[in-house]
């Protein structure tokens, strides 16, 4: 099993953080990436026009790797989940009578572009509310995502786990459904990829949209996005000039190229080049690979197992484990207290979550410890028994 790797961290001992969901502390590695990067600018002319391409093509051939994609070309970088989303929401062919289908809560940045397809093409945003109850809750909204998709559906876009509560989706059998109706099959990556196992090749989307700063493990402002087939003729949000044909002859740029260069290429963001945060997420992604995705989702199983299940023993709500990441877990409080009660017990002991719904979230990773996990069992123990 993975040893905790807290000590390529800076988290203070009397910290508890368990909200990598909200944003991923630096490492080591990545922030003397970083510190590295803003060096190599003092004297610019040590930067050659070949580090334009080179550092890029490596993150595009690690990011390709984590999620088992053999073609690097099909990985854009782009600057947020926002961006990705919104150059795959461009490209998505729709019209009046179809509808789109995306799930209840989904994080904003995965339903705006959705609305404003609505409001140029008339078709419907049909969205999946999740199941009355807490039994069986996870497969049951499941089955009726499932059931929401027919023969109009022109778009399925979601999360891989709900951002809110953790609540994972089977996007093997929702994208096979999706590719029955010939639906585009958008996926927002950014709260699981990197801590939770996902395969290109077996889920077959047709875009993995992937924010840097959370499981990543790298900066804000820098992320990652896989492309396939059915966007390879797109027209992507800017017109920038690393993404035509031929940019790599500098002396050449003023003969202007109308072909893109291949693959996913045409949807990386401008200034993709970023000699502080290019490195800074090659670095998380270099951490991620020596751990191994299986294994850092192992860990935070592992850690917080007990834990958890002292948590349903004094009433808390928590999704299945087979329906939920455990990286990425909402709490729900019994009817007779209140979210603020806890959010105030895990405050007093220094414990760092988010309120994301109606749950609290807890994302654990592999700088977490025991002392974290028994610092979230107090304040569950004085939020339960303070009723």
């Amino acid at each position: 099993m993975l040893a905790c790797q807290k000590d390529l961290f800076y988290l203070p001992d009397d910290l508890h953080y368990l909200n990598c969901a909200y944003m991923a502390p630096l490492s080591r590695p990545v922030e003397a990436a970083g510190i590295e990067g803003i060096r190599r600018k003092r004297v610019p002319s040590s930067i050659k026009p070949e580090a334009f391409f080179e550092e890029s093509d490596q993150v595009r051939a690690s990011f390709a790797r984590l999620v088992n994609v053999a073609e690097p070309e099909r990985i854009a970088l782009i600057p947020s989940a926002s961006y990705g989303i919104a150059s795959a929401a461009r490209n998505v062919r729709l019209s009046a009578g179809q509808n789109m289908v995306v799930v209840h809560e989904q994080f904003p940045s995965n339903i705006y572009a959705w609305r404003r397809r609505h409001a140029e093409t008339g078709a419907e945003v049909r969205t999946v509310q999740p199941p009355e109850g807490s039994t069986q809750r996870g497969e049951r909204w499941n089955t009726h995502l499932l059931e929401a998709i027919d023969d109009r559906t022109g778009l399925v876009a979601l999360p891989h786990v709900h951002w809110a509560d953790g609540t994972r989706f089977d996007l093997e059998r929702i994208g096979a459904r999706a590719r029955d109706v010939g639906a585009a099959f958008i996926i927002d990556g950014t709260q699981s990829v990197g801590a939770l196992p996902f395969d290109i090749q077996r889920l077959q989307p047709d875009a993995l949209i992937c924010a840097g700063y959370k499981w990543l493990l790298g900066p804000y402002s820098i992320g990652a996005a896989y492309f396939g087939p059915r966007f390879d003729t797109g027209i992507p949000l800017e017109e920038n000039w690393i993404a035509r044909r031929g940019s790599e002859h500098f002396g050449r740029l003023v003969q202007y190229q109308q072909a893109y260069q291949p693959g996913a290429l045409r949807y990386d963001v401008g200034e993709r080049s970023n000699f502080i945060l290019l490195p800074m997420l090659l670095a998380g992604l270099d951490l991620i690979h020596q751990w191994g995705v299986e294994a850092i989702q192992s860990y935070c199983r592992t850690l917080s197992r007990d834990v958890l299940a002292d948590a349903r023993s004094l009433g808390f709500q928590l999704e299945d484990e087979g329906w939920r990441g455990s990286h990425l877990f909402g709490l729900r409080v019994p009817t007779h207290l209140s979210i603020e009660r806890l959010q105030t017990a895990l405050t007093a002991l220094n414990v760092s979550a988010s309120i994301r719904g109606s749950a609290v979230r807890l994302a654990p990773h592999v700088y977490n410890d025991t002392a974290d996990m028994e610092a979230l069992r107090e304040a569950l123990h004085r939020c339960a028994g303070g009723a």
